[in-house]
């Protein structure tokens, strides 16, 4: 008997260590990150490399401002666009569609997810940028080459579907039919149905959905590269050029190295990406907690 007690108590030991071991990865990126941004730290304020403007490493500025800007710039873009669609896509999917359309759909959602990003980089060039550049821009009276945000932002928006279409499929699957049949039976239609129990009884999962779409886009790298442009100067509209934060350290680090500070700047600039994740992650978790609360 005392032996079993202690296998069962170390097991449960050994499970916990188990699963702090990924929190801890975290704190020690974050740590890695900043005992490497230290030098550069030490010699210019953290507030000015923010909010500056300025990008040129031989002359010794480092402004990350174009950058954040660009990054939530695209990142905003593919929400607006991908949010919308992708909820009704899993509604109709999870409360209209056919058995045989919701099996056929699923494997193709599910494909969708595992292209490697750099094939959707590659299709945004040859399809997304032309159309961007030649039809979408001149019919709002702007000039745009085709390489800009809102071509990022497409191509982030297709790339990010299958995260919230699956998870909102398995959120309203996880609704009880109980309620659907008692909205039904007291003379409710089928989507005053869906508006008002399923939805209502999913919106933390939906939240959740829609954090995970925007972690993905907020971080995504290769796609975004090749079709924003790729110019460092804060965005004033959707048809200008952008340069993302990904962008600029997947471009630049293993280059120019020789540069005084420049190799501290970029694990800098991977800090601060890194951070405003955990932020907007923090974020959606006290909003999943007030969703809940108003929700009970």
């Amino acid at each position: 008997m005392t032996l079993r007690l202690f296998k069962d108590r170390l097991a449960r030991k050994g499970m916990f260590l188990l699963t702090t071991v990924p929190g801890l990865f975290v704190f020690l990126m974050l740590f890695g990150l900043f005992q490497k941004s230290k030098s550069i730290l030490a010699l210019k304020s953290f507030a000015g490399m923010l909010f500056g403007s300025g990008w040129h490493p031989l002359r010794g500025e480092f402004g990350f401002l174009p950058f954040l800007m660009g990054t939530l710039w695209v990142t905003l873009v593919a929400m607006v666009l991908a949010v919308p669609v992708s909820l009704l896509t899993a509604i109709y999917l999870s409360e209209y569609a056919p058995r045989f359309v919701r099996e056929f759909t699923r494997p193709i959602v599910d494909l969708l997810a595992g292209i490697p990003s750099v094939v959707f980089g590659v299709w945004g060039v040859l399809m997304i940028v032309p159309f961007v550049g030649k039809t979408i821009a001149p019919f709002f009276g702007a000039y745009s080459s085709g390489y800009c945000l809102l071509s990022g932002g497409i191509v982030l928006a297709i790339m990010i579907f299958p995260t919230i279409i699956h998870v909102s499929i398995e959120v309203f699957s996880s609704v009880s039919q109980d309620l659907r049949e008692t909205s039904l039976s007291l003379g409710a239609t089928k989507w005053e149905t869906v508006k008002h129990v399923v939805l209502r009884k999913g919106l933390q999962g939906i939240i959740a959905a829609v954090v995970l779409g925007l972690s993905r886009a907020f971080g995504e790298t290769m796609a975004v590269l090749m079709v924003v442009g790729n110019v460092a100067r804060i965005p004033k509209s959707v048809f200008d050029s952008a340069y993302p934060l990904p962008a600029l350290i997947a471009n630049n680090y293993g280059e120019m190295m020789s540069v005084p500070l420049y190799d501290s700047a970029l694990m800098l600039a991977a800090l601060v990406l890194l951070l405003v994740v955990l932020i907007f992650n923090l974020g959606a978790r006290f909003i999943l907690a007030k969703a809940g609360r108003k929700a009970e």
